[in-house]
């Protein structure tokens, strides 16, 4: 979901990190505390990403990594688990039904239920995931996952009993499809929630008792008074959040089915959790709290790494003092940290930024220049990825050279896509401009200086003397992602395309960075993570460039690219054809992927490893010795 799709990006947050939380940790260097062994861990945030909502429903502005994997699934588990190992397979063990059983030609899915509790005592039943669904059902544009014609348009219905849910759709789809990226968007609602205002009685909204689809209203006051109580105003979504000190105090945040319930919370982001007694799952946490520490700059990070302040942090790449030599293993670890142990974490996800197609910005211009393709292949041309993996990520980093992953190992890459279709060629990019009627300027500002729609021109709505400057906005904080952006620059610049480049908080790009199909001002964001597919895991394409769909951030539009996708959705075809049209067709700049983490674990601390590669982070498997 995409980021769920989940996440759907799922997002990654910007590389970068702040003060440390003093008080919190006594564990020294040695992970000892005295001579007993420790009872808690703290875990370093990445640097200027923290998380800013707790409800398990979200749009598209708050789909990222730090509110879904590293903060909401330690309270309120996923319908299913993604991320086995060190693979991005279905996860049957942590998942809280078993797998769909098919019917009617495919159109229809039933899913058992596990023997899950809550932790007011209530079990997990086919009511809860009702619940989700009539709210997805009345509030669908407000859901990170949602994609116009599929999930939840594409039901005609659905049913629960204690124990199993049963999906009929409107026509037969891919099994692999329905289960990784339908089913997969489903998070269990307590009927604790099922409220619309204050102190009311569990399930008086009217929104989990009601037959799939039968009741908008109930369901829309019930969400409204959740995503209020969350910080979020549907109405309103560019407020602040001024609900943030009250997640650990709210009883309605501390119903929940996972391992873990807050037990503190600022909007600093520092964030405690505690055990939850009545977790069902197979594994049990032994830590008797977990501590999420915020940092604003990487470099406070690695000092708290140095001085053995932090149990589990993250490795900056200015920090790495020998490159690796292959992405998959690491290489020496800094001499500074020798009593930690370095692991790199490379998610199943893309790195990426988007153009925005609908953009009114330079005078109404932008989001015609994006629309040419000879225009975006000069830009991705100008993006020496090979060149940034070896000095600015020292090897922690892979390609994205299209819309599927290539790492980890997947069935999905094709051959294709696993080669660069757009080779670093600055006399190419420049020789693309003039031959489409830009007058070039080497380190000034191209114009266009032959408008129209024939060939040579411009292209359509491009005026004669539209200059070729663009605007990106880009998180801050992260020196490597500074770096990055600072030689493409330099390089865009060589060739005449003028690129103006700002900083903003990750929160406040990956905010700006949303679709707007009657027209805004922004042009380019880079967050600098890209996308983790989640909760979509499969790479399909209808999560990020399906037009309408809520992380479609930049109102990507081409109708071979959507009759592709759905080709993929509803048929067992392979990807190839579609991801291979796709990465020529540049609906975004490809980047390279860098390692999201490069672990450093304080020796003695066991089970942080293997990284899951949706970023699920899972504190109740770590051990102390």
């Amino acid at each position: 979901m995409a980021l769920k799709g989940h996440l759907k990006r799922l997002l990654l947050a910007a590389m970068a990190t702040g003060a440390l939380m003093a008080g919190l940790v006594t564990v020294s260097a040695s992970g000892t505390a005295g001579a007993a062994t420790p009872t808690t861990a703290t875990w370093a945030e990445p640097p200027a990403a923290t998380p800013n909502f707790i409800f398990p429903y979200y749009p598209g502005s708050l789909c990222s990594v730090d509110n879904t994997e590293e903060f909401q699934y330690l309270m309120y588990r996923p319908l299913y688990w993604f991320g086995d190992g060190s693979t991005a397979s279905l996860n049957p063990t942590l998942s809280l039904a078993g797998n769909p059983t098919y019917s009617n030609g495919d159109s229809t899915a039933t899913i058992t239920l596990k023997n899950y509790k809550w932790s007011n005592g209530e079990s997990v039943t086919g009511q809860d995931i009702l619940f989700f669904m009539n709210i997805y059902h009345a509030e669908k544009a407000n859901y990170c996952g949602y994609v116009p014609n599929l999930f939840p348009d594409n039901l005609k219905n659905v049913t629960a009993t204690a124990s199993t849910v049963t999906f009929t759709f409107n026509h037969a789809y891919n099994e692999h499809w329905i289960l990784y990226n339908e089913l997969a968007q489903i998070t269990p609602l307590p009927i604790a929630w099922d409220i619309a205002a204050a102190g009311a009685a569990p399930g008086s909204g009217g929104c989990s008792s009601a037959a799939y689809g039968t009741a908008d209203a109930a369901c829309t006051s019930v969400y409204t008074f959740l995503s209020d109580a969350a910080g979020y105003n549907a109405s309103n979504p560019n407020a602040a959040n001024n609900s943030l000190s009250t997640y650990a105090t709210n009883p309605l945040w501390q119903v929940v089915d996972g391992p873990w319930r807050l037990k503190s919370f600022n909007a600093d982001g520092n964030v405690v959790f505690v055990p939850n007694p009545s977790y069902s799952g197979p594994v049990k946490p032994t830590l008797t709290e977990f501590i999420e520490l915020p940092y604003t700059a990487d470099t406070a990070e690695f000092n708290a790494l140095v001085g053995g302040d932090v149990n589990v942090g993250y490795l900056p790449e200015q920090d790495i003092t020998k490159p690796t030599t292959s992405p998959l293993v690491p290489g020496p670890n800094n001499p500074r940290l020798s009593n930690y142990t370095l692991n790199a974490l490379y998610t199943f996800g893309i790195n990426y930024f988007p153009y925005n197609f609908s953009s009114t910005g330079d005078n109404g211009e932008a989001g015609k220049v994006f629309a040419q393709l000879y225009v975006r292949q000069a830009i991705q041309t100008l993006v020496d990825e090979p060149l940034f993996i070896k000095k600015v990520f020292k090897g922690y980093a892979v390609p994205t050279y299209g819309p599927v992953p290539v790492l980890p190992a997947n069935s999905y890459a094709s051959a294709a896509e696993k080669n660069n279709p757009y080779p670093y060629d600055p006399a190419k990019a420049a020789a693309d401009l003039k031959d489409n009627g830009w007058k070039v300027v080497p380190n000034g500002t191209d114009t266009c200086i032959k408008p129209g729609t024939a060939k040579g021109d411009c292209g359509a709505g491009i005026k004669k003397g539209t200059p070729l400057t663009l605007n990106l906005q880009v998180a801050s904080g992260s020196t490597p992602l500074t770096q990055e952006v600072t030689a493409e620059k330099s390089a865009w610049s060589s060739d005449g395309i003028n690129v103006n480049v700002t900083y903003a908080s990750f929160n406040t790009v990956i905010g700006n960075a949303t679709a707007c199909p009657k027209g805004c001002s922004w042009e380019m964001e880079d967050w600098g993570g890209g996308w983790t597919f989640a909760p979509d895991y499969y790479p399909s394409g209808e999560d990020l460039f399906s037009l309408g769909s809520v992380a479609d951030y930049g109102d990507y539009d081409n109708a071979t690219n959507q009759k592709l996708i759905e080709a993929t959705d509803d048929t067992n075809v392979s990807l190839t054809k579609w991801e291979n049209y796709l990465a020529k067709q540049l609906p975004d700049v490809w980047q390279p992927n860098e390692a999201y983490t490069i672990l450093e674990t304080q020796k003695g601390l066991t089970g942080t490893t293997p990284q899951n590669v949706y970023t699920a982070l899972t504190p109740e498997n770590w051990r102390w010795k």
